[in-house]
């Protein structure tokens, strides 16, 4: 399974590989999964990390995700995976994040102003829209597995 960092702007000048071509080739690496909650499919880019990677060995996997705090979803995993990712204690909406003393997967879909208390979190992909599908009271249960695209 391969995992890209994609860098924009990188000096490709040495490869003799014009830039725009070697964007287009890194961009096809690039990982993603769908999230699905009813009728709403989601599609959120991995992180390139160990803890991606760990994250994307327990899919397809489908939880019934609790509200919190009124700004993200969380559920518990079946286990603990990885925890080789960059660790932070702040969140953007869209973050879909591991909580190891859970061990917990989380989405975070409206931001609070607060910080994440320690050992903070670990981002495993970014969602850039459909943040809507979250944002309602209650659980909601929401299948997640690999993009095949």
């Amino acid at each position: 399974m391969a995992f890209t960092k994609v860098a924009y702007g990188a000096d490709s000048s040495n490869s003799g590989i014009k830039p725009s071509l070697e964007r287009s080739a890194e961009q096809a690496h690039v990982m993603r999964i769908r999230l699905k909650i009813e009728s709403n499919v989601i599609t959120a880019t991995l992180v390139d990390s160990e803890t991606a990677r760990d994250f994307v060995s327990l899919l397809p996997l489908t939880l019934t995700m609790e509200d919190l705090f009124g700004r993200e979803k969380f559920a518990h995993l079946p286990r603990a995976i990885s925890e080789g990712g960059q660790r932070t204690r702040t969140y953007a909406v869209g973050d879909l994040i591991y909580w190891s003393p859970g061990p917990d997967v989380a989405i975070y879909y409206r931001h609070d102003g607060q910080t994440v208390p320690s050992p903070g979190i670990i981002t495993i992909a970014k969602i850039e829209s459909g943040m809507q599908a979250l944002n309602v009271s209650g659980s909601v249960k929401v299948t997640l597995e690999l993009d095949a695209k």
